[in-house]
């Protein structure tokens, strides 16, 4: 009996953030993968499947030739990604975030990559805290104001330019992600608020809690990636797909991870209200689209993720070095940035 190949996935940043979940995801459900990743946090994040992928070390913007050989799908995740690191280092954002996206996306198309998954963000429907009234679908019209937002509507046209009859490119707007990884980050939103409810006991609130965001857990959005991979080209082919879990609110999100602490953990934790209007980013996304065109179902919760979360941090000496660089983006890239051009 014929029996097909399962389809050979390349993951740029595979040892980021959301790479080191998605990777262990994919080769679970029997994918060959390639892990593509500048290592700027060090590999410890794939040290526990590294045997079962191939890895290879180098930059977005100058990879190898030979990157795509046998490859047939590829997952760009790799990016400086948040806004202050976008903001330290403009220049670099730009020539990482969407000159690195086209070249990867030009050379894929041209080695005879089927499918090319972009990993964009929700934040390009930021229009500010006083603005924010309407529910954004993927058709709304949108004009990014800050450099990372920018960097990735700029990547997502020029990817969607190159989509023909041989090349599918798919575009993944995520909301904020939140949850445990290997490669640990301490500047999203709700895992920054359960290091401030361990560490301080307290969490600082701003503009009153107005702000909205959309929120995903990083195991439904490794699901939504591996969704966007096994699903027909013809439903996806040049979409761009909302993925999130709901919009919520800064001050609701911060209620919900004082009631778990108290509920779980039997911790109180204060809630400290600012006097600032200085974070006004905020938007509310639909995902209708998600659920009609991949199935996506959110299968996580705050509640479930802070509940994993917290004993982990607890049993894990090195994860309460709440200080170190690695735990943040712009902390370990800013000697890093200032060398560039």
């Amino acid at each position: 009996m014929k029996h097909c190949r399962k389809p050979h996935v390349l993951v740029t940043g595979g040892a980021g953030y959301i790479g080191s979940i998605l990777v262990p995801l994919l080769v679970k459900h029997g994918y060959a993968v390639t892990i593509f990743d500048a290592f700027f946090f060090g590999k410890h994040s794939i040290k526990n499947f590294a045997k079962d992928v191939r890895v290879i070390q180098g930059d977005v913007r100058n990879p190898p030739k030979d990157l795509f050989d046998t490859v047939d799908i590829v997952i760009h995740l790799a990016a400086l990604s948040n806004d202050p690191t976008a903001e330290f280092n403009p220049t670099a954002n730009k020539a990482i975030n969407t000159e690195g996206t086209k070249v990867i996306g030009c050379m894929a198309k041209k080695a005879g990559v089927k499918r090319f998954i972009f990993a964009s963000s929700c934040s390009i429907y930021d229009c500010g805290l006083h603005k924010v009234t309407k529910i954004k679908t993927e058709n709304a019209s949108v004009k990014p104001k800050n450099p990372y937002s920018q960097s990735k509507f700029l990547a997502e046209k020029a990817l969607l330019k190159l989509s023909d009859t041989t090349f599918t490119p798919v575009i993944l707007r995520k909301g904020t992600v939140y949850g445990w990884s290997p490669r640990m980050r301490y500047d999203l939103i709700i895992n920054t608020m359960v290091r401030d409810a361990l560490r301080y006991k307290k969490l600082h609130i701003f503009c009153k809690g107005m702000q909205w965001r959309p929120l995903i857990s990083i195991q439904d959005v490794a699901e939504a990636y591996l969704l966007a991979v096994q699903a027909p080209e013809k439903l996806v082919k040049g979409k761009i797909i909302n993925i999130s879990s709901g919009n919520y609110q800064v001050g609701f999100i911060a209620k919900e991870v004082q009631r778990v602490f108290k509920k779980v953990f039997h911790r109180e934790i204060s809630l400290i209200y600012e006097n600032d209007n200085k974070v006004d980013r905020s938007y509310k996304v639909s995902t209708k689209r998600a659920e009609k065109i991949l199935h996506f179902q959110s299968k996580d919760t705050i509640e479930k993720s802070i509940r994993f979360l917290v004993p982990y941090i607890l049993r894990h000496r090195a994860l309460q070095q709440f200080s170190n660089p690695l735990f943040y983006n712009i902390e370990q890239m800013k000697p890093i940035l200032q060398r560039m051009s």
